[in-house]
């Protein structure tokens, strides 16, 4: 359910963009959602198709980059991409990391008509 409140936010941040750009029409946004964002994509298609029906965002397209997480042992300095989620380190076996990506949640672009 918190994708509600990350989705009124993700609109807003969209209306103001294209309000900026003196957009009439919102046809296509980009997402960068990292696997550790805790957000669905799906739900977050859900929510911005109801959230935007009768604006210059209706029917706008979703796509989304989804990078990999990335993670470094704070004990030997290993970086590495765990495997569903394992975050043990395959060179020391020690689980104390700094995860490095993975948690991003953004607009990377937009595409409008003016």
């Amino acid at each position: 359910m918190h994708e509600l409140a990350v989705v009124e936010a993700l609109v807003a941040n969209v209306f103001e963009k294209a309000e900026e750009a003196h957009a009439k029409k919102i046809n296509r946004v980009y997402l960068v959602v990292g696997e550790l964002s805790g957000v669905l994509t799906d739900a977050v298609e859900f929510y911005f198709a109801f959230l935007t029906k009768d604006s210059i965002a209706a029917g706008a397209s979703l796509f989304f980059v989804k990078p990999p997480t990335q993670v470094k042992c704070r004990n030997c300095g290993t970086v590495y991409n765990p495997e569903n989620l394992n975050l043990t380190c395959p060179n020391c076996k020690e689980k104390k990391v700094e995860i490095l990506s993975g948690r991003e949640l953004y607009i990377e672009s937009m595409e409008v008509d003016e």
